[in-house]
Protein backbone atom coordinates (compact mmCIF):
# COMPACT_ATOMS: atom_id res chain seq x y z
CA UNK A 1 0.00 0.00 0.00
CA UNK A 2 0.99 3.24 -1.11
CA UNK A 3 1.63 5.35 2.38
CA UNK A 4 0.96 9.11 2.52
CA UNK A 5 0.53 9.42 -1.18
CA UNK A 6 -3.16 9.30 -1.32
CA UNK A 7 -3.64 12.78 -2.79
CA UNK A 8 -1.37 12.66 -5.17
CA UNK A 9 -2.62 9.10 -6.06
CA UNK A 10 -5.74 10.64 -6.56
CA UNK A 11 -4.67 13.34 -8.87
CA UNK A 12 -2.95 11.36 -11.19
CA UNK A 13 -5.93 8.76 -11.83
CA UNK A 14 -8.14 12.06 -11.95
CA UNK A 15 -5.64 13.07 -15.09
CA UNK A 16 -5.93 9.84 -17.11
CA UNK A 17 -10.07 10.43 -16.78
CA UNK A 18 -9.81 13.48 -18.54
CA UNK A 19 -10.49 13.71 -22.23
CA UNK A 20 -8.06 16.07 -22.97
CA UNK A 21 -3.88 15.90 -23.19
CA UNK A 22 -2.83 16.18 -19.60
CA UNK A 23 1.01 17.44 -19.39
CA UNK A 24 1.87 16.44 -15.95
CA UNK A 25 5.23 17.25 -13.82
CA UNK A 26 5.96 15.67 -10.74
CA UNK A 27 9.51 16.56 -8.88
CA UNK A 28 10.89 16.74 -5.64
CA UNK A 29 14.61 15.91 -3.85
CA UNK A 30 16.27 12.67 -4.56
CA UNK A 31 14.83 9.09 -2.84
CA UNK A 32 11.52 11.16 -2.08
CA UNK A 33 9.14 8.27 -3.69
CA UNK A 34 8.74 10.20 -6.96
CA UNK A 35 9.28 7.22 -8.95
CA UNK A 36 7.61 4.38 -6.82
CA UNK A 37 4.16 7.01 -6.70
CA UNK A 38 3.95 7.03 -10.61
CA UNK A 39 4.37 3.52 -11.02
CA UNK A 40 2.15 2.45 -7.98
CA UNK A 41 -0.85 4.82 -9.80
CA UNK A 42 -0.47 3.58 -13.12
CA UNK A 43 0.24 -0.04 -12.37
CA UNK A 44 2.73 -0.46 -15.55
CA UNK A 45 0.23 0.51 -17.62
CA UNK A 46 2.45 2.35 -19.64
CA UNK A 47 2.79 2.72 -23.51
CA UNK A 48 6.29 4.17 -22.54
CA UNK A 49 8.89 4.96 -19.68
CA UNK A 50 11.88 5.87 -19.95
CA UNK A 51 14.87 7.31 -17.01
CA UNK A 52 17.72 9.38 -18.36
CA UNK A 53 21.07 7.79 -18.09
CA UNK A 54 23.17 9.66 -15.10
CA UNK A 55 25.70 11.35 -16.32
CA UNK A 56 24.90 9.82 -19.47
CA UNK A 57 26.49 12.01 -22.89
CA UNK A 58 24.33 12.85 -25.58
CA UNK A 59 25.03 9.59 -27.85
CA UNK A 60 24.26 7.58 -24.53
CA UNK A 61 21.28 9.04 -23.70
CA UNK A 62 19.80 8.60 -27.35
CA UNK A 63 20.79 5.41 -27.04
CA UNK A 64 19.41 4.61 -23.91
CA UNK A 65 16.24 6.19 -25.24
CA UNK A 66 16.14 4.28 -28.26
CA UNK A 67 16.27 0.93 -26.58
CA UNK A 68 13.13 1.86 -24.68
CA UNK A 69 11.11 2.28 -27.86
CA UNK A 70 12.17 -1.13 -28.96
CA UNK A 71 11.32 -2.40 -25.46
CA UNK A 72 7.75 -0.86 -25.85
CA UNK A 73 7.65 -2.25 -29.20
CA UNK A 74 9.35 -0.60 -32.09
CA UNK A 75 11.16 -2.85 -34.50
CA UNK A 76 14.69 -2.95 -33.34
CA UNK A 77 15.98 -2.68 -37.00
CA UNK A 78 15.61 1.25 -36.84
CA UNK A 79 18.44 3.75 -37.83
CA UNK A 80 20.48 5.20 -34.47
CA UNK A 81 18.72 7.94 -33.54
CA UNK A 82 21.02 10.88 -34.52
CA UNK A 83 18.89 13.62 -32.57
CA UNK A 84 15.93 14.49 -30.14
CA UNK A 85 13.64 15.39 -32.92
CA UNK A 86 13.66 12.13 -34.27
CA UNK A 87 13.37 10.57 -31.03
CA UNK A 88 10.04 12.29 -30.23
CA UNK A 89 9.31 11.48 -33.80
CA UNK A 90 9.24 8.23 -33.08
CA UNK A 91 8.00 8.09 -29.93
CA UNK A 92 4.85 9.70 -31.90
CA UNK A 93 5.10 6.61 -33.88
CA UNK A 94 5.29 4.40 -31.09
CA UNK A 95 1.55 5.71 -29.66
CA UNK A 96 0.07 5.97 -32.86
CA UNK A 97 0.16 2.25 -32.96
CA UNK A 98 -1.01 1.82 -29.96
CA UNK A 99 -4.47 0.06 -28.54
CA UNK A 100 -4.30 1.38 -25.32
CA UNK A 101 -7.21 3.51 -24.08
CA UNK A 102 -5.08 5.76 -22.40
CA UNK A 103 -1.84 6.40 -23.37
CA UNK A 104 0.70 7.05 -21.00
CA UNK A 105 4.28 8.48 -21.59
CA UNK A 106 6.79 8.40 -18.28
CA UNK A 107 9.81 10.54 -18.72
CA UNK A 108 12.38 9.49 -15.49
CA UNK A 109 14.90 12.14 -14.61
CA UNK A 110 14.45 14.22 -17.68
CA UNK A 111 17.21 16.53 -16.41
CA UNK A 112 19.60 13.98 -17.24
CA UNK A 113 18.39 13.74 -20.78
CA UNK A 114 18.94 17.36 -20.78
CA UNK A 115 23.27 17.37 -21.81
CA UNK A 116 25.16 20.33 -22.82
CA UNK A 117 24.62 21.72 -26.16
CA UNK A 118 21.68 19.18 -26.58
CA UNK A 119 18.34 19.55 -28.56
CA UNK A 120 16.37 17.53 -26.21
CA UNK A 121 14.04 20.32 -24.69
CA UNK A 122 13.18 22.05 -28.36
CA UNK A 123 12.21 18.49 -29.72
CA UNK A 124 10.21 17.96 -26.28
CA UNK A 125 8.44 21.12 -26.45
CA UNK A 126 7.98 20.32 -30.66
CA UNK A 127 6.36 17.07 -29.72
CA UNK A 128 3.94 18.35 -27.21
CA UNK A 129 3.17 21.74 -29.19
CA UNK A 130 2.60 20.19 -32.40
CA UNK A 131 1.17 16.65 -31.88
CA UNK A 132 0.69 15.56 -28.69
CA UNK A 133 -1.47 18.41 -27.13
CA UNK A 134 -4.07 17.47 -29.17
CA UNK A 135 -4.31 13.89 -28.26
CA UNK A 136 -7.31 13.50 -25.90
CA UNK A 137 -6.31 10.15 -25.30
CA UNK A 138 -2.42 10.73 -23.72
CA UNK A 139 -1.06 11.98 -20.72
CA UNK A 140 2.49 12.37 -20.67
CA UNK A 141 4.36 12.61 -17.27
CA UNK A 142 7.86 14.55 -16.56
CA UNK A 143 10.21 13.63 -13.47
CA UNK A 144 13.11 14.98 -12.28
CA UNK A 145 15.04 15.38 -9.00
CA UNK A 146 16.99 18.16 -10.00
CA UNK A 147 14.29 20.51 -8.45
CA UNK A 148 15.86 23.92 -9.80
CA UNK A 149 15.81 22.16 -13.03
CA UNK A 150 12.70 21.48 -13.65
CA UNK A 151 11.40 24.58 -11.93
CA UNK A 152 13.16 26.52 -14.22
CA UNK A 153 12.61 24.39 -17.40
CA UNK A 154 9.69 22.85 -17.26
CA UNK A 155 7.41 24.54 -14.69
CA UNK A 156 8.37 28.01 -15.03
CA UNK A 157 10.01 27.70 -18.78
CA UNK A 158 9.18 30.60 -20.76
CA UNK A 159 9.55 29.10 -24.39
CA UNK A 160 7.43 26.81 -26.00
CA UNK A 161 6.63 24.73 -22.83
CA UNK A 162 4.83 28.37 -21.16
CA UNK A 163 1.63 27.70 -19.52
CA UNK A 164 1.27 24.31 -21.22
CA UNK A 165 1.78 22.32 -18.26
CA UNK A 166 -1.88 20.74 -16.59
CA UNK A 167 -1.01 20.26 -13.30
CA UNK A 168 2.20 19.49 -11.13
CA UNK A 169 3.32 18.18 -7.76
CA UNK A 170 5.57 18.70 -5.77
CA UNK A 171 6.10 15.84 -3.76
CA UNK A 172 7.33 16.53 -0.08
CA UNK A 173 8.89 13.92 2.29
CA UNK A 174 6.74 12.19 4.68
CA UNK A 175 5.57 13.17 8.04
CA UNK A 176 6.03 12.05 11.69
CA UNK A 177 2.75 10.75 11.05
CA UNK A 178 2.96 9.16 7.96
CA UNK A 179 6.59 7.50 9.03
CA UNK A 180 4.68 5.97 11.89
CA UNK A 181 2.08 4.89 9.57
CA UNK A 182 5.32 3.46 6.78
CA UNK A 183 6.42 1.63 10.15
CA UNK A 184 3.06 0.42 11.17
CA UNK A 185 2.88 -1.19 7.60
CA UNK A 186 6.46 -2.85 7.95
CA UNK A 187 5.77 -4.44 11.34
CA UNK A 188 8.68 -2.38 12.61
CA UNK A 189 8.46 -2.40 16.50
CA UNK A 190 9.81 1.29 17.12
CA UNK A 191 8.33 3.40 19.80
CA UNK A 192 6.88 7.09 19.04
CA UNK A 193 9.50 8.73 20.33
CA UNK A 194 11.92 5.90 18.61
CA UNK A 195 10.34 6.86 15.08
CA UNK A 196 10.83 10.72 16.16
CA UNK A 197 14.58 9.99 16.96
CA UNK A 198 14.95 8.12 13.60
CA UNK A 199 13.41 11.19 11.59
CA UNK A 200 15.58 13.62 13.42
CA UNK A 201 18.49 11.90 11.47
CA UNK A 202 17.20 10.79 8.22
CA UNK A 203 13.93 13.12 8.04
CA UNK A 204 10.56 12.09 6.34
CA UNK A 205 12.55 10.45 3.20
CA UNK A 206 10.48 6.98 2.65
CA UNK A 207 13.82 5.30 0.66
CA UNK A 208 15.64 5.79 3.91
CA UNK A 209 13.01 4.47 6.09
CA UNK A 210 12.78 1.65 3.69
CA UNK A 211 16.24 0.93 4.72
CA UNK A 212 15.12 0.08 8.34
CA UNK A 213 15.47 -3.36 9.38
CA UNK A 214 12.84 -5.52 11.46
CA UNK A 215 14.45 -6.98 14.95
CA UNK A 216 17.03 -4.43 15.49
CA UNK A 217 16.91 -1.57 17.68
CA UNK A 218 16.98 2.47 16.79
CA UNK A 219 20.70 1.99 17.62
CA UNK A 220 21.59 -1.05 15.79
CA UNK A 221 19.62 0.17 13.14
CA UNK A 222 22.02 3.63 12.86
CA UNK A 223 24.99 1.50 12.98
CA UNK A 224 23.92 -0.48 10.07
CA UNK A 225 22.59 2.65 7.85
CA UNK A 226 25.54 4.94 8.32
CA UNK A 227 28.22 3.64 10.08
CA UNK A 228 28.79 -0.37 9.43
CA UNK A 229 31.10 -1.08 6.56
CA UNK A 230 28.91 -2.02 4.18
CA UNK A 231 26.65 0.62 5.09
CA UNK A 232 24.35 2.35 2.34
CA UNK A 233 24.03 5.67 3.29
CA UNK A 234 27.75 6.09 3.82
CA UNK A 235 28.01 8.06 0.59
CA UNK A 236 24.38 9.34 -0.23
CA UNK A 237 25.55 12.81 0.70
CA UNK A 238 27.93 13.23 -2.42
CA UNK A 239 25.27 11.20 -4.44
CA UNK A 240 22.64 12.97 -3.14
CA UNK A 241 23.98 17.07 -4.40
CA UNK A 242 25.55 15.19 -7.73
CA UNK A 243 22.25 13.74 -8.78
CA UNK A 244 20.40 17.30 -8.29
CA UNK A 245 23.35 20.04 -9.20
CA UNK A 246 25.65 19.24 -12.12
CA UNK A 247 28.23 21.46 -10.32
CA UNK A 248 27.36 21.23 -6.45
CA UNK A 249 30.86 22.75 -5.28
CA UNK A 250 29.28 25.86 -4.56
CA UNK A 251 26.08 24.28 -3.08
CA UNK A 252 27.89 22.28 -0.81
CA UNK A 253 30.06 25.45 0.42
CA UNK A 254 27.03 26.85 1.21
CA UNK A 255 25.10 24.09 3.48
CA UNK A 256 28.66 23.63 4.93
CA UNK A 257 28.73 27.10 5.86
CA UNK A 258 24.75 26.78 7.20
CA UNK A 259 25.33 23.57 8.98
CA UNK A 260 27.41 25.12 11.49
CA UNK A 261 24.86 28.04 12.30
CA UNK A 262 21.68 26.78 14.84
CA UNK A 263 19.96 30.13 13.67
CA UNK A 264 21.28 30.28 10.36
CA UNK A 265 23.19 32.99 8.20
CA UNK A 266 21.68 35.90 6.46
CA UNK A 267 22.83 36.70 3.01
CA UNK A 268 25.99 38.86 3.79
CA UNK A 269 27.10 36.27 6.50
CA UNK A 270 26.84 33.39 3.83
CA UNK A 271 28.97 35.41 1.35
CA UNK A 272 31.41 36.01 3.56
CA UNK A 273 31.78 32.39 4.69
CA UNK A 274 32.27 31.00 1.92
CA UNK A 275 34.03 33.30 -0.37
CA UNK A 276 31.63 33.07 -2.94
CA UNK A 277 30.70 36.40 -5.30
CA UNK A 278 27.13 38.18 -4.43
CA UNK A 279 25.54 37.91 -7.46
CA UNK A 280 22.40 37.37 -9.07
CA UNK A 281 23.81 33.49 -9.66
CA UNK A 282 24.34 33.33 -5.86
CA UNK A 283 20.21 34.48 -5.03
CA UNK A 284 19.82 31.95 -7.66
CA UNK A 285 21.47 29.30 -5.52
CA UNK A 286 19.99 29.81 -3.34
CA UNK A 287 16.47 29.61 -4.03
CA UNK A 288 17.40 26.38 -5.73
CA UNK A 289 18.74 24.96 -2.42
CA UNK A 290 15.21 25.85 -0.58
CA UNK A 291 13.47 24.59 -3.52
CA UNK A 292 14.62 21.29 -3.18
CA UNK A 293 13.86 21.69 1.20
CA UNK A 294 17.68 21.92 2.00
CA UNK A 295 17.20 25.32 3.31
CA UNK A 296 14.36 28.20 4.43
CA UNK A 297 14.65 31.85 4.05
CA UNK A 298 12.80 33.35 7.20
CA UNK A 299 12.47 36.84 8.86
CA UNK A 300 12.99 37.70 12.66
CA UNK A 301 9.83 39.53 14.49
CA UNK A 302 9.09 43.20 13.25
CA UNK A 303 12.41 42.79 10.54
CA UNK A 304 11.87 43.41 6.76
CA UNK A 305 12.68 40.78 3.91
CA UNK A 306 15.94 42.36 3.35
CA UNK A 307 17.31 40.91 6.94
CA UNK A 308 16.03 37.28 6.03
CA UNK A 309 18.07 34.43 7.64
CA UNK A 310 18.65 31.11 5.64
CA UNK A 311 18.97 28.09 8.05
CA UNK A 312 19.70 24.46 7.20
CA UNK A 313 16.52 22.54 7.24
CA UNK A 314 17.13 19.10 6.35
CA UNK A 315 17.65 16.23 9.05
CA UNK A 316 20.15 14.14 6.92
CA UNK A 317 22.00 16.71 6.16
CA UNK A 318 22.32 18.37 9.69
CA UNK A 319 23.08 14.39 10.68
CA UNK A 320 26.03 14.27 8.17
CA UNK A 321 28.01 17.02 8.80
CA UNK A 322 27.66 16.13 12.83
CA UNK A 323 28.64 12.75 12.40
CA UNK A 324 30.00 11.43 9.04
CA UNK A 325 31.82 14.14 7.33
CA UNK A 326 35.15 13.18 9.15
CA UNK A 327 33.85 9.15 8.25
CA UNK A 328 34.00 7.74 11.72
CA UNK A 329 35.43 4.02 11.24
CA UNK A 330 33.68 2.00 14.42
CA UNK A 331 31.08 -0.06 12.91
CA UNK A 332 29.25 0.48 16.09
CA UNK A 333 30.08 4.49 16.34
CA UNK A 334 26.13 4.78 17.38
CA UNK A 335 25.70 2.48 19.99
CA UNK A 336 29.25 3.79 21.67
CA UNK A 337 28.05 7.24 21.58
CA UNK A 338 24.76 7.06 23.32
CA UNK A 339 23.81 9.72 25.70
CA UNK A 340 27.40 11.87 24.81
CA UNK A 341 27.68 15.65 24.91
CA UNK A 342 27.92 15.35 20.91
CA UNK A 343 24.52 13.58 20.62
CA UNK A 344 23.12 15.77 23.19
CA UNK A 345 24.30 18.87 21.15
CA UNK A 346 23.29 17.17 18.09
CA UNK A 347 19.60 16.22 19.57
CA UNK A 348 18.45 19.65 20.64
CA UNK A 349 19.29 20.96 17.02
CA UNK A 350 17.55 18.05 15.48
CA UNK A 351 14.67 18.62 17.44
CA UNK A 352 14.33 22.26 16.98
CA UNK A 353 14.44 21.20 13.40
CA UNK A 354 11.82 18.98 13.60
CA UNK A 355 9.49 21.05 15.12
CA UNK A 356 9.85 23.54 12.23
CA UNK A 357 8.75 20.93 9.77
CA UNK A 358 5.71 20.38 11.98
CA UNK A 359 4.83 23.92 12.06
CA UNK A 360 0.69 22.21 10.58
CA UNK A 361 0.32 20.20 13.45
CA UNK A 362 1.81 22.70 15.46
CA UNK A 363 -0.90 25.23 14.92
CA UNK A 364 -3.52 22.41 15.08
CA UNK A 365 -2.92 21.65 18.69
CA UNK A 366 -2.58 25.25 19.48
CA UNK A 367 -6.22 25.30 17.57
CA UNK A 368 -5.37 27.78 15.70
CA UNK A 369 -5.40 26.35 12.18
CA UNK A 370 -7.89 28.70 10.77
CA UNK A 371 -6.55 31.80 12.19
CA UNK A 372 -4.33 33.87 10.36
CA UNK A 373 -0.75 33.94 11.45
CA UNK A 374 2.78 34.54 11.20
CA UNK A 375 5.58 32.42 11.73
CA UNK A 376 8.45 33.68 12.43
CA UNK A 377 11.81 34.07 14.88
CA UNK A 378 13.21 36.80 17.33
CA UNK A 379 16.37 38.35 18.08
CA UNK A 380 18.16 41.25 20.45
CA UNK A 381 21.56 42.43 21.54
CA UNK A 382 21.81 43.11 25.01
CA UNK A 383 20.99 46.20 26.49
CA UNK A 384 21.05 47.09 30.19
CA UNK A 385 20.41 50.72 29.90
CA UNK A 386 16.74 49.65 28.55
CA UNK A 387 16.49 46.71 30.73
CA UNK A 388 16.81 44.45 27.60
CA UNK A 389 18.98 41.19 28.74
CA UNK A 390 19.12 40.00 25.03
CA UNK A 391 17.47 36.97 23.84
CA UNK A 392 17.06 34.33 21.21
CA UNK A 393 13.89 32.85 20.34
CA UNK A 394 13.53 30.68 17.79
CA UNK A 395 9.76 30.18 17.14
CA UNK A 396 7.51 32.80 17.21
CA UNK A 397 3.52 32.50 16.24
CA UNK A 398 1.99 36.03 15.64
CA UNK A 399 -1.66 35.50 15.41
CA UNK A 400 -4.51 37.48 13.98
CA UNK A 401 -6.48 36.98 17.35
CA UNK A 402 -4.16 39.80 19.40
CA UNK A 403 -2.03 36.79 20.47
CA UNK A 404 1.66 35.90 20.25
CA UNK A 405 3.06 32.35 21.36
CA UNK A 406 6.58 32.28 22.38
CA UNK A 407 7.73 28.73 21.58
CA UNK A 408 10.77 27.04 23.69
CA UNK A 409 11.76 23.73 21.87
CA UNK A 410 13.71 21.21 24.15
CA UNK A 411 14.57 17.85 23.32
CA UNK A 412 14.53 14.97 26.57
CA UNK A 413 14.20 11.61 27.09
CA UNK A 414 11.72 12.11 29.68
CA UNK A 415 9.34 14.85 31.00
CA UNK A 416 11.04 17.91 30.84
CA UNK A 417 11.54 19.24 33.97
CA UNK A 418 11.72 23.80 34.26
CA UNK A 419 14.45 24.46 36.75
CA UNK A 420 14.35 28.20 38.14
CA UNK A 421 17.29 28.81 35.75
CA UNK A 422 14.99 27.50 33.07
CA UNK A 423 12.20 29.69 34.15
CA UNK A 424 13.96 32.84 35.02
CA UNK A 425 15.49 32.49 31.35
CA UNK A 426 11.89 32.19 30.03
CA UNK A 427 10.68 34.87 32.04
CA UNK A 428 13.37 37.40 30.25
CA UNK A 429 13.44 36.09 27.01
CA UNK A 430 9.30 37.25 27.17
CA UNK A 431 10.57 40.26 28.47
CA UNK A 432 12.74 41.21 26.10
CA UNK A 433 10.42 40.50 23.40
CA UNK A 434 7.66 42.77 24.72
CA UNK A 435 10.53 45.57 25.35
CA UNK A 436 11.59 45.27 21.85
CA UNK A 437 8.64 44.84 20.03
CA UNK A 438 6.45 47.29 21.99
CA UNK A 439 3.34 44.82 21.05
CA UNK A 440 0.03 44.94 23.29
CA UNK A 441 -0.74 41.33 22.20
CA UNK A 442 -0.97 38.54 24.62
CA UNK A 443 1.79 36.78 25.25
CA UNK A 444 1.96 32.50 25.90
CA UNK A 445 4.68 31.05 26.28
CA UNK A 446 4.44 27.07 24.82
CA UNK A 447 6.98 24.73 25.39
CA UNK A 448 7.64 21.77 23.08
CA UNK A 449 9.23 18.66 23.94
CA UNK A 450 8.81 15.16 23.50
CA UNK A 451 6.98 13.49 26.38
CA UNK A 452 5.39 16.77 28.16
CA UNK A 453 6.39 18.85 31.33
CA UNK A 454 7.54 17.68 34.25
CA UNK A 455 5.11 19.36 36.41
CA UNK A 456 6.43 21.54 39.39
CA UNK A 457 5.75 25.82 40.48
CA UNK A 458 7.20 26.83 37.09
CA UNK A 459 5.52 24.71 34.76
CA UNK A 460 2.26 26.21 35.65
CA UNK A 461 3.67 29.46 34.21
CA UNK A 462 3.29 27.47 30.33
CA UNK A 463 0.15 28.32 28.71
CA UNK A 464 0.83 25.63 26.05
CA UNK A 465 2.70 22.65 26.08
CA UNK A 466 3.25 20.56 23.10
CA UNK A 467 4.67 17.02 23.08
CA UNK A 468 6.03 14.35 20.58
CA UNK A 469 2.24 12.23 20.26
CA UNK A 470 0.92 16.35 19.02
CA UNK A 471 3.47 16.72 16.54
CA UNK A 472 2.91 12.89 15.32
CA UNK A 473 -0.73 13.68 14.57
CA UNK A 474 -1.99 13.03 11.24
CA UNK A 475 -3.46 16.59 9.59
Amino acid sequence: MLIGREREMAFLEAAADREEAQLIAVYGRRRVGKTYLIRESFKGRFTFQHAGVYQGTRKEQLQAFSNALTDAGLPENRPALTSWFEAFQQLKQLVLQSTQRKKIIFLDELSWMDTSRTDMMKALEHFWNSWASAQHDLVMIVCSSATSWILKKVIHNKGGLYNRLTGQIRLKPFTLAQCKRYVEQQNLAFSDTQIMELYMAVGGIPFYWGLMQKGLSVSQNMDALFFAEDAPMKEEYDYLFAAIFRKPGDYLKIVRALAGKKKGLTRNEIIAATGLTGSGIFSEKLNELESCGFIREYHAFGKKSKDSLYQLMDPFILFYHHFLRKKPGDPNYWSHQINTPMVNTWAGLAFEQLCLLHIDQIKTKLGISGILTDVSSFVCGKHPENGINGSQIDLVIWRADRTINLLEMKYARGPYLISRSINEELRKKAEDFVRVTKTRDAIHQTMVTPYGLSWNEYAGEIQFQITAEDLMREI
